[in-house]
C-alpha cells in the first residue's frame, strides 16, 4: 500500500516545531500585527465533556484538575493534537503570566480559530462566547495583572448544527481551538482594522480605518510607509465622535504586485500609543478582454491572466485544518507555483492568515471561499452565512493575492426538501436563488476591488449574479474537445446557458473552476496515474480561448479524493513525463506559449503511414522577449519491438510569433516507422535565441504483428519466440492470479510463478543456435485493495469524508508512481536450469504506461490503467537450449520467493510494444 508513514511524518512535524518550544511560535497574523503579543500555544490541560456537565459543576472556575493535556493550537482528534476525539464538547485551562512591561496597558486574549461555540473564563469570571468555526474573535481581560500567573479556561462546544459552516470537516475534524491563541497589549484607543484599496490607474491607494467604538476625543492616525516619503494623506484626525475614516494615500512611482515580483508595502500605522504592522500590495482586479478578441478574462494590473488554478483542500494528515509549521504552509504555496500553477482555490475552508501571507510573498493568486452548511437554506443557515461573510472579508481585505470570493460552492445546503408528486425532493428554489443573488451583492458592497462568484456551479444548479461564469465538470481525457465545443457554442452574453431561470449571462470570464479525471469514472477514479487524462483535458482547453482557465482537482490528496499533484503527506508522485521528451515536466503543460495537438494524445496508425498532426498555438502572454518567429523542433522517436530506442525522423518549423496569439498552424506531416513501435512526436518550441519555451508531446503506435525474425549488424539472424501473457501453462500464488483485458496483463500477487511451455522450432538445431535470451516487461506487483475482494465499498458521502485511507480500494484505482517502492525479486529458469535472479524496483503506473492507457476501452472505466513494468533481459542458459532443441520445448518459469509479486505486460499493455519473447541469435 503506498500510504504516507504516518510515523515518521509525525516526528518530523514534531521536531520541527519543538525547536522552537512551542507550535507555530510566529505570530500569525503578519497582516495585522502589534509588537507586544505573547504566544499561547503549547500545552493546555484539557478535559472532555461527554455529559455537558463541566458548567454545572463549577469547571469554569479553575479550581479542578483537567487529566489530559493538548497540543494547541491543534484540534482535538488531530494526531498532532496528542489526544483523541471522545466528545463534542471539551475545556482548556492554563495558567498566563503578563508581562510586567504591559502595565497600564488594555490586554485582549485573541483566538484565532475555534469551532465551533466557544466561551472564555478568566480568573473565574465569564468574558463572553462567540460562535463561529473559521475567523478570529477576542476578549479583554479587565481584571489583568501584570507579573502574577492568572487563569484562562475555555469551553469549547462542537456539536453539529445544521446551520454552522462546516465545509469538508469530514476529512478531519476542526474540532476546538484551531488556530493560534495569543494576549496582545493595545493602547486605551486603537485600531480595529486598516484596509488598504489600491488604485493603479490614479497611482494613490484608499485607506479606510475603523475604531472598535467612536472616538472620545481627536485622534491622530499616522501611516509610515517603508520606502515611501513624503507621501500625501499619511496623516490624518479621526475626530471625536468617529469610528471610521476612509482617504487617500498618493504614491507616484509605485512598485506593482505581480506574480513575477509580489511586492509588498510594508505599513506601520500609528494611533496615538496604538502601533500597527500590516502591509499591501499595489494591483488591480477587473476583467479585459484577450486581445484581439471579444473574451473576457480576469486580468491582473489591467492584463489578461490565464487562470491556471488548483482546488486546494488545506489539508494536513496530522493536524487536519492546522499546519506543523510556518515553513509548511510556505511551502504549500511554493509547490504549486514551482510547476507552473499561478493561484489556487482554497475550497470550502477560511484558510490560515500565515498561508496566506505567503501567497501574498510569493505571488500567487488565492479563490477564497465561504464555507457551507450542509442543512438547508432556512432562516438560522441563511443569517449564520450572511454573518460570516462580512468577518471573512474584514480579516483578509489586505491581502493582494486574493482575487475573488466565492459565496456558495455547488449548491451544498441551499436547496429546500419539497414534496413533488408524493416524494420528498430537493430543489434550490427562486426565493433561494434570490437570496444567493442578494449575497453576491453584499459581499460587492463589502469589497468592491474583487470579483466575487455567487455559486461555483456543478449538477444541474446555474448561476443568478456572478462576475465570473464558472462551472465544474469531471470527464475522462477522451470527453473533453466535444465537451468544450458544445459549451463555447453556447456561451455569449444574454445566453441562459449555465444561469438559473430569470437570471442570463454577461459578460463575465469562463472558467472551468473544476475539473480532473477523479469523478470523471465510474464511482470516481480512486488513485491512478492522472497525468495522461490531465494532459489530454490541458491540450483541449488550450484550443478554446474563449474558457479563460481552468482549476484542477487538487493540490493534494485527502482520504476520498487521490489525484492530488502531491500526496497527502506532500511527497512526491512522478508522472513519467521526461520519458517522452527530455526535460519535461508539469511547467510545460502550463506553459504561457503552448503548442497543442488537440486532446488526442496517442493513435493508433499503420507502418510506413503519413500522418498529419494538427497544431495549434496558445500564447497566453503579452511577452515580447522570444522575438517574432519561433521555432519548433519536430523529433519521431520512441521504441521498437525490441524495447530499444530509436530516432526516426527529425526537422524543424518556423512559427509566426506575436504576444496574445491564438490560431491554428500549417500541419506537420510525419512519415511513420516501418516497424512495430511505440513512435513519440516530441514538439519543442524555441524562442529567437534557441531557449525552450515549452515542450509538448503525441504518440503513435504502429500496429503490426510481433517479427519473427530480426536481421542484426554482422549479418546473422535473430529468431523471435513470442508468447502471449495469458499463455502460461501453469500458475501459483499465494494471494492471489488474475488477468486484466482478457489476459493484456497477468498479475500474480504474492509468493509464486508463473509457467510458460514455448515451442521450440524443429530447424532451429543445436549446431546452428549461437546463443538465446529472454526479454520481457515486467512489474511487481501489488495486491491493491479494489483486488482483494470483490464488491468492496466505500461509503458514499464523500463531502462530508465518507471513503477511505486505502487509496486502492476504488474499482478503477491503480495507485501512481510515487516515492514509495513496492519491489520484487524473480528468478527465472528454463527447462530446469536456472538463469539468475532481476529486481524488479516497484510496481508503477504514471504516463509511462502509454500502452494501458491507449488500449483502455472508453466506457468510463478503468482497468489498471497507466500501470507499465521495466524491461528485463535474462540470458537462456546452454543446457537448457539443448535440452529444448532435444524435446522440442522450452518450459520457461518466473518465480517470485518473496512477497513482491509479478506482473507481466503484453505487447498492448505497458510501455514497450512487445510480447514476453525468447531471443534466439541464429548462425
Amino acid at each position: 500500500m503506498r500510504r504516507f508513514s504516518i510515523y515518521l511524518f509525525l516526528i518530523w512535524s514534531h521536531t520541527l516545531f519543538a525547536q522552537n518550544g512551542i507550535p507555530l511560535p510566529e505570530h500569525p497574523r503578519p497582516d495585522w500585527q502589534r509588537a507586544n503579543w505573547l504566544n499561547l500555544n503549547g500545552d493546555w490541560s484539557f478535559k472532555f465533556d461527554k455529559d455537558d456537565v463541566g458548567l454545572k459543576q463549577g469547571w469554569a472556575k479553575g479550581n479542578q484538575a483537567f487529566p489530559l493535556t493538548i497540543k494547541v493550537p491543534f484540534p482535538w482528534g488531530a494526531p498532532l493534537s496528542g489526544v483523541k476525539d471522545e466528545a463534542d464538547i471539551a475545556w482548556y485551562q492554563r495558567s498566563i503570566t503578563i508581562p510586567k512591561a504591559w502595565k497600564g496597558q488594555r490586554v485582549f486574549v485573541v483566538i484565532g480559530a475555534s469551532d465551533y461555540k466557544t466561551t472564555v473564563w478568566f480568573d473565574g469570571k465569564e468574558l463572553g462566547t462567540f460562535e463561529g468555526g473559521y475567523v478570529p474573535f477576542e476578549f479583554e481581560l479587565p481584571t489583568a495583572k501584570a507579573g502574577s500567573p492568572q487563569k484562562l479556561v475555555i469551553r469549547v462546544d462542537d456539536k453539529r448544527r445544521e446551520y454552522a459552516l462546516y465545509g469538508k470537516q469530514g476529512y478531519g475534524n476542526a474540532r476546538g481551538i484551531w488556530q493560534t491563541i495569543y494576549l496582545e497589549a493595545r493602547a486605551k484607543d486603537y485600531l480595529e482594522t486598516l484596509h488598504f484599496a489600491p488604485d493603479i490607474d490614479n497611482s494613490k491607494v484608499k485607506v479606510t480605518a475603523t475604531l472598535p467604538k467612536p472616538a472620545s476625543q481627536d485622534l491622530a492616525l499616522k501611516l509610515n510607509i517603508a520606502g515611501v516619503r513624503d507621501a500625501n494623506g499619511t496623516a490624518q484626525t479621526i475626530a471625536k465622535g468617529q469610528s471610521e475614516l476612509s482617504f487617500e494615500v498618493s504614491l507616484p512611482n509605485f512598485k506593482l504586485w505581480t506574480l513575477e515580483n509580489p511586492f509588498l508595502y510594508e505599513v506601520e500605522a500609528e494611533l496615538g500609543g496604538d502601533k500597527i504592522n500590516t502591509y499591501f500590495g499595489m494591483r488591480k482586479i477587473s476583467v479585459v478582454n484577450l486581445p484581439g478578441t471579444n473574451y473576457p478574462y480576469v486580468a491582473l494590473n489591467n492584463q489578461p491572466i490565464y487562470l491556471q488554478l488548483t482546488l486546494d483542500q488545506s489539508y494536513h494528515p496530522e493536524g487536519f485544518y492546522t499546519f506543523p509549521t510556518d515553513e509548511f504552509m510556505r511551502n504549500e504555496i511554493k509547490l504549486a507555483k514551482d510547476i507552473g500553477l499561478n493561484g489556487i482555490r482554497t475550497h470550502i475552508k477560511i484558510d490560515v492568515p500565515r498561508k496566506l501571507y505567503w501567497a501574498d510573498r510569493l505571488g500567487v493568486l488565492v479563490m477564497s471561499d465561504l464555507p457551507n452548511f450542509w442543512g438547508q437554506p432556512n432562516a438560522e443557515a441563511r443569517a449564520e452565512s450572511e454573518r460570516v461573510l462580512p468577518q471573512l472579508i474584514k480579516r483578509d481585505f489586505n491581502h493582494p493575492a486574493i482575487f475573488s470570493w466565492i459565496v456558495f460552492n455547488e449548491t451544498w445546503g441551499l436547496r429546500t426538501k419539497v414534496e413533488e408528486n408524493g416524494k420528498k425532493v430537493d430543489k434550490y428554489l427562486p426565493e433561494t436563488q434570490a437570496w444567493v443573488a442578494s449575497m453576491y451583492r453584499k459581499a460587492k458592497t463589502l469589497d468592491p476591488t474583487r470579483l466575487v462568484e455567487d455559486n461555483s456551479i456543478c449538477c444541474g444548479a446555474g448561476h443568478t449574479e456572478t462576475d465570473i461564469n464558472s462551472w465544474h465538470e469531471y470527464l475522462p481525457g477522451y470527453g473533453w474537445e466535444e465537451y468544450l465545443k458544445n459549451l463555447t457554442s453556447k456561451t455569449f452574453p444574454g445566453s441562459e446557458f449555465n444561469f438559473e431561470k430569470g437570471y442570463k449571462a454577461g459578460n463575465q470570464p469562463n472558467m472551468n473552476s473544476e475539473f480532473g479525471n477523479v469523478w470523471g469514472y465510474e464511482g470516481s477514479s480512486g488513485d491512478v496515474d492522472w497525468t495522461w487524462d490531465y494532459h489530454r483535458a490541458i491540450n483541449a482547453f488550450r484550443k478554446f480561448p474563449l474558457v479563460s482557465g481552468w482549476l484542477y482537482t487538487e493540490h493534494h490528496d485527502v482520504i476520498n479524493e487521490w489525484n492530488g499533484y502531491w500526496k497527502y503527506d506532500r511527497t512526491k508522485k512522478f508522472t513519467g513525463l521526461e520519458a517522452f521528451v527530455p526535460g519535461m515536466s508539469l511547467k510545460d503543460l502550463h506553459a504561457d506559449i503552448y503548442v497543442t495537438t488537440g486532446q488526442d494524445i496517442s493513435h493508433s496508425v499503420r507502418p510506413t503511414e503519413v500522418v498529419q498532426v494538427p497544431l495549434t498555438i496558445s500564447s497566453m502572454t503579452g511577452r515580447t522577449d522570444v522575438g517574432n518567429e519561433l521555432t519548433l523542433k519536430v523529433e519521431l522517436n520512441g521504441w521498437d519491438a525490441t524495447g530499444q530506442e530509436r530516432n526516426w525522423q527529425s526537422f524543424t518549423q518556423k512559427i509566426p510569433y506575436k504576444p496574445w496569439m491564438q490560431q491554428a498552424l500549417s500541419p506537420v506531416y510525419v512519415i511513420m516507422p516501418a516497424e512495430k513501435a511505440v513512435a513519440v512526436l516530441a514538439l519543442t518550441l524555441l524562442d529567437a535565441k534557441g531557449n525552450i519555451v515549452s515542450r509538448n508531446f503525441n504518440t503513435y503506435i504502429i500496429e503490426k504483428p510481433m517479427p519473427t525474425e530480426v536481421p542484426t549488424p554482422g549479418g546473422n539472424q535473430l529468431r523471435m519466440l513470442s508468447i502471449e501473457p495469458k499463455s502460461f501453462s501453469d500458475a501459483k500464488w499465494s494471494l492471489k492470479q488474475w488477468n486484466v483485458l482478457d489476459g493484456l496483463k497477468v498479475n500474480g500477487a504474492g509468493t509464486g510463478y508463473f509457467e510458460y511451455r514455448i515451442k521450440w522450432p524443429t530447424d532451429l538445431k543445436l549446431d546452428n543456435v549461437m546463443g538465446a535470451s529472454f526479454m520481457m516487461e515486467a512489474s511487481a506487483k501489488q495486491l491493491f485493495g479494489k483486488d482483494k475482494k470483490e464488491g468492496a465499498k466505500i461509503a458514499d458521502n464523500y463531502m462530508l469524508g465518507g471513503g477511505t485511507f486505502d487509496n486502492s480500494l476504488n474499482p478503477n484505482a491503480y495507485p501512481m508512481t510515487d516515492e514509495t517502492k513496492f519491489p520484487s525479486e524473480v528468478a527465472f529458469s528454463f527447462n530446469g536450469v536456472a538463469a539468475g535472479k532481476l529486481s524488479i524496483p516497484d510496481d508503477p503506473a504514471d504516463h509511462r504506461g502509454v500502452l494501458s492507457w491507449h488500449y483502455q476501452p472508453q466506457d468510463k472505466k478503468l482497468r489498471e490503467a497507466g500501470s507499465y513494468g521495466y524491461k528485463l533481459v535474462v540470458s537462456v542458459p546452454n543446457e537448457a537450449i539443448q535440452k529444448a532443441t532435444q524435446t522440442g520445448e522450452l518450459v520457461l518459469r518466473l518465480a517470485v520467493e518473496g512477497t513482491g509479486g509479478l506482473a507481466i505486460y503484453s505487447d498492448k499493455f505497458g510501455m514497450y510494444p512487445f510480447n514476453p519473447t525468447v531471443i534466439v541469435k541464429v548462425k
